[in-house]
């Protein structure tokens, strides 16, 4: 065995943790477009009854409404694995596939640029300026885009997603802010299709891309796959993404507007950040980085897909949790969990029960 593939093999058999602050932070609310901590509600009153109140929360009903929400995403949150565990096995008995194929990656699905490019990021001549001279930079920012998908492929996978809509089977959506949607590994395309193509396509370019944020070493990931429309979700308001290194890959169908727009890294303040917009590019995806703020403007006619890797390196994320900026609590969950390890934590956080974090 090479010692590549000993080293993904012992990858997949890590066990991956969430931090205690996936049960307190990042809370969306969508009502008031913006995100909040909650601790308990003496805390949130202090920190936010003012805010709230600027954007419309202004009676006590209104208040109480609010924590309501709160403490049902709170709930939803500690009953994301085991619930996420229950949907995929029923899915797994009772889903016949339209598409089978499509759930095993193979070369024909990805463009051949995209291929050549991932030969020369193998290659012993790999080098930055080598490689951006094979794909397209986004202004200043570190932001990529490159043709990954061949359109058969996507119009395919579209038709799988749009069949598994189709049924009464249980889904679970990608977070608060994307009401539509599907996770994939709920539909089984971890292992066979998401996995190999972070491993063997995507961190190869990484690794040269973002050497300094963890590029080099993506070991796990969350992917889903997100629907826009004009009677569904039409937006996404301004976030960061949960992850060291993200891929955005445009599927389809037909639609108008609807740009990605990103503006700096989340540490540079509201008022000072610069934005630039970028048109979506059907079977093209777009490399950035996890805390680069980021939002989708709305679409103005027709659907449109995208499939989204949020890839993660415990390397980085088990020294500093990403979301809370803290030496991460550990929570055992199941699966990926948000990608932290105890094996690489020097030193390793302490395991925390998830009944004590609230």
């Amino acid at each position: 065995m090479s010692s590549e593939r000993r080293r993904q093999t012992q990858l997949r058999e890590q066990t991956f943790h969430c931090c205690a602050c996936f049960y307190t932070d990042n809370i969306f609310l969508e009502d008031y477009h913006m995100h909040i901590r909650f601790q308990d509600e003496q805390q949130f009153r202090k920190e936010y009854e003012g805010i709230l109140k600027s954007r419309g929360c202004r009676t006590e009903e209104h208040l109480k409404s609010v924590l309501m929400k709160i403490e049902k995403e709170v709930q939803r949150r500690k009953r994301l694995g085991e619930q996420s565990l229950e949907r995929r096995l029923a899915i797994s008995q009772s889903y016949k596939p339209l598409h089978p194929e499509v759930y095993i990656l193979q070369d024909s699905f990805l463009a051949p640029e995209f291929l050549e490019i991932v030969t020369f990021c193998r290659s012993q001549d790999a080098d930055l300026d080598g490689l951006l001279s094979r794909i397209q930079s986004i202004s200043d920012k570190r932001i990529y885009r490159f043709p990954v998908f061949t359109q058969e492929f996507c119009s395919r996978f579209i038709e799988e997603m749009e069949n598994f809509e189709k049924s009464e089977l249980p889904k679970g959506r990608p977070n608060t802010m994307n009401n539509y949607g599907v996770l994939l590994n709920e539909l089984g395309f971890d292992e066979r299709f998401i996995a190999p193509l972070r491993e063997r396509y995507l961190q190869p370019m990484t690794s040269i891309l973002y050497p300094d944020c963890g590029g080099q070493y993506l070991d796990s990931h969350k992917a889903f796959v997100v629907k826009y429309s004009l009677s569904e979700d039409l937006d996404l308001s301004s976030h960061y993404d949960n992850a060291e290194v993200t891929v955005n890959i445009s599927l389809g169908k037909e639609f108008t507007e609807g740009n990605l727009y990103f503006a700096d890294m989340r540490q540079v303040p509201a008022n000072e950040r610069r934005y630039v917009e970028v048109e979506h590019v059907v079977g093209q995806g777009l490399l950035h980085r996890g805390e680069h703020v980021h939002g989708a403007l709305p679409i103005t006619s027709g659907e449109r897909w995208n499939l989204i890797v949020w890839m993660r390196s415990a390397t980085v994320r088990n020294t500093l949790c990403p979301m809370c900026d803290k030496a991460p609590q550990l929570v055992e969950t199941l699966g990926y969990g948000d990608g932290f390890t105890q094996s690489c934590a020097p030193p390793a956080p302490d395991t925390v029960d998830v009944c004590a974090v609230i």
